[in-house]
């Protein structure tokens, strides 16, 4: 059974920083790109981050760039997303997700609907 378990979320001031974990259990850690979504209440679903397989390669939505880091651990089976600079617009559930890409190391997607597998998510605040 595949489980992805998110962790680290919390109530933090504007400005602050969070280090959100999402442990991956139950598949193949390696043949999965991984990905961080979120969504605010009464928005949709974001992409926020993505870390291809060999984790060379990274990608960030424009709004977050320079501000988080995507990062993994393939020893641990797990993917990071460290938060800096936090904004009250980064409030929202912060879901990690998994993408089976066993064909290729440097894949990755922004598209929700590509990835196979997703945590409970976490609760991430920023008071202003």
């Amino acid at each position: 059974q595949v489980q992805l378990v998110e962790s680290g979320g919390g109530l933090v001031q504007a400005g602050g920083s969070l280090r959100l974990s999402c442990a991956a259990s139950g598949l193949t850690f390696s043949n999965y790109a991984m990905g961080w979504f979120r969504q605010a209440p009464g928005k949709e679903r974001e992409f926020v981050a993505a870390i291809s397989r060999s984790g060379l390669s990274t990608y960030y939505v424009d709004s977050v760039k320079g501000r988080f880091t995507i990062s993994r651990d393939s020893a641990k089976n797990t993917v990071a997303l460290q938060m800096n600079s936090l904004k009250p617009e980064d409030t929202a559930v912060y879901y990690c997700a998994a993408d089976f890409q066993p064909s290729s190391r440097s894949y990755y997607t922004t598209r929700g609907t590509e990835y196979n597998y997703w945590g409970q998510g976490t609760q991430v605040t920023v008071s202003s």
